[in-house]
């Protein structure tokens, strides 16, 4: 009978033999350090773009996405598109409107388009820097960490982009007049 090896390590079979139980992370391709550097920059971006949008909608008293286009006419008849902007509901149940210019009306739309998007991305950045330890701290449990980050950055990515699409398709139709 052959005597056990005095190291148990010796007996484990070479990295190459073992195959992963998950692929590689993409995020895991970039280097630690410049992959750290490329979410705290979108994180910084993410935050700033937020801030400008609370700021402006502070000043406009609103946004376009919460307010709307209509046509009136003129005192010769010709129709003449009018901007609202719409926000602060905490002064009446329909919101303080004001009326705004065709840019600022269009400026106000695509910064609320743009919201949802840095959102997620920042949610992302943040996920891909906590993953390491969300990993290490999920093991065992009913849930893996690989399956947690997974399915949660999925959501917020699915999340993220059909707010956007739907943010989108709202302001196409105002646009358009319908």
């Amino acid at each position: 009978m052959p005597s056990p090896p005095e190291n148990l390590l010796s007996t484990a079979l070479p990295e190459t033999d073992v195959a992963p139980a998950w692929p590689p992370c993409p995020v895991d391709r970039l280097p630690r350090r410049r992959r750290n550097q490329i979410c705290i920059t979108i994180i910084a971006v993410g935050l700033l773009n937020f801030l400008v949008y609370t700021l402006s909608y502070a000043v406009l008293g609103g946004d376009a996405h919460n307010g709307y286009r209509k046509l009136v006419s003129q005192p010769d008849g010709t129709p003449a598109a009018v901007y609202i902007i719409r926000g602060h509901h905490v002064r009446s149940l329909q919101g303080l409107e004001t009326a705004v210019s065709r840019g600022v009306w269009i400026y106000s739309y695509l910064h609320s388009i743009t919201v949802p998007l840095t959102s997620g991305a920042l949610i992302i950045c943040m996920l891909v820097l906590a993953r390491p330890h969300i990993l290490a701290t999920m093991r065992g449990g009913w849930i893996g960490g690989q399956t947690f980050v997974t399915a949660f950055g999925t959501i917020v990515v699915l999340v993220s982009v059909a707010t956007t699409l739907l943010f989108i398709s709202h302001f196409a139709a105002q646009l358009g007049g319908q």
